[in-house]
């Protein structure tokens, strides 16, 4: 037989552990989540789905003091809204009743699965003060699908990620107009949904308990006026073929964070992590280039999908349907260009640096927005990238612009999801 019929042990390894996982999420889904997953056999599970008309309202007797912009407690990121929402799964009897209740802290047992299985994941999405007075969402049903994925992946229990999306809506509709004000056209705040498991006993095996809950809270703007500095990091990895890095869990956060720090010791901002010299992300968010090919085409290219290496980034799958919509044919007065998703290396960056190719780099996520990429530190070099217009390209510019007239609706668009506010409980 030929070498190259014959699939190397890893590979092979790699895809019966995909393969083996697929069908547990499927398993996981059908007996969680029969809504968005076929019946097995016809069977009728058993279980109660999360059900958001089921909502529970409870309204605080302490409500908090909403800080003044450019107040200090902004910048801890721990200042959260008067209400959360939470809602508990136990693998006997399914989701119980979600209820919006007072902030507060959650009880756990010491032996309680997350913290000491990893069961636990979260999505990071923001709700938008418009300029016409309206509070929005922004694409939450694609946070909410992305949430369903990353938590059958680690074997949290499944849902109807239409049922999330409207206990999404309930927070912002009722601490919305007291934390987000009229008065504060202009301004987001961040909501971050989980699930952890939170079943009391130890044993490696998925949790038999547990618990959802949604939160709001005042994050520090992360701009970088003079532009990004990256690290590219040629030692540790920070996912892997057949791994986690396309699920949002928290596994996929605390090991990079030493790398991070050491970074920012040395002038960075984030770390571009490599695996094999290919370019996957920009710290937790991800990464595209501009360039123009040997052959003068230019081009908008950032890491593929297939791979399941990278996060699906919503602000990542919203500028690249932008770009194909108002780039590629030229429209917007900027020259027309071709966007690809394919892999490459941090060599052909350095290349397209050294030989003058290389037009601006951005990086994109929920925290750092449409961030533009000044320089990046490559075995011992910094790499100049261009900002054409000082604080920026022009290609991230124009992104960054629409992007933000949907969020605070200048643009009416349906990725702009309007809330209707509550005034009352």
């Amino acid at each position: 037989m030929a070498p190259s019929a014959i699939t190397p042990p890893h590979t092979h390894a790699v895809q019966q552990a995909s393969e083996l996982t697929a069908a547990a999420v499927a398993k996981k889904l059908a007996e969680t989540a029969s809504s968005v997953a076929r019946k097995p056999n016809g069977v009728e599970p058993t279980l109660a789905p999360l059900d958001a008309s089921k909502l529970i309202f409870t309204k605080t007797t302490t409500p908090m003091t909403v800080p003044e912009l450019g107040s200090p407690i902004i910048a801890t990121a721990s200042q959260c809204s008067d209400h959360m929402v939470t809602a508990v799964w136990k693998a006997t009897t399914g989701w119980e009743a979600p209820e919006l209740r007072p902030y507060g802290n959650l009880s756990l047992a010491p032996t309680a699965s997350c913290l000491h299985y990893a069961t636990e994941c979260f999505e990071g999405m923001k709700m938008y003060r418009g300029y016409d007075g309206k509070l929005r969402l922004f694409r939450p049903d694609c946070n909410a699908k992305r949430m369903l994925m990353s938590a059958t992946r680690i074997s949290l229990p499944g849902f109807d990620p239409e049922e999330l999306e409207k206990l999404m809506l309930a927070i912002v509709a009722v601490d919305g107009p007291k934390w987000l004000p009229k008065s504060r056209a202009g301004e987001c705040l961040y909501l971050r949904p989980s699930m952890i498991g939170s079943a009391g006993a130890l044993g490696v095996a998925a949790p038999k308990e547990a618990t959802l809950f949604i939160i709001a809270t005042f994050m520090p703007k992360l701009e970088q006026p003079k532009g990004l500095r990256l690290l590219a990091s040629t030692e540790g990895i920070r996912a892997w073929p057949g791994g986690f890095g396309f699920a949002k869990v928290g596994a996929n956060y605390g090991p990079t964070l030493m790398a991070t720090k050491t970074a920012a010791e040395r002038g960075y901002h984030q770390v571009l992590w490599l695996l094999d010299g290919q370019v996957t992300e920009a710290g937790a968010s991800n990464l595209l280039v501009v360039w123009k090919t040997r052959e003068g085409q230019l081009q908008l290219v950032t890491a593929p999908l297939d791979d399941k290496i990278i996060l699906d980034g919503v602000t990542r799958r919203s500028v690249l349907q932008l770009a194909h919509e108002r780039l590629a044919n030229g429209s917007t007065g900027l020259e027309p260009i071709e966007i690809v998703e394919r892999k490459y290396t941090m060599e052909e960056v350095a290349d397209a640096v050294k030989e003058g190719r290389m037009v601006e780099a951005f990086a994109c996520g929920t925290a750092f927005f449409v961030a533009p990429v000044c320089a990046i530190g490559y075995r011992e070099t910094d790499l100049d990238i261009p900002m054409k217009r000082g604080d920026s390209g022009e290609y991230a510019h124009a992104i960054k612009t629409w992007l933000i007239d949907i969020m605070y609706g200048r643009e009416q668009h349906g990725w702009g999801v309007i809330v209707e506010e509550k005034e009352e409980l």
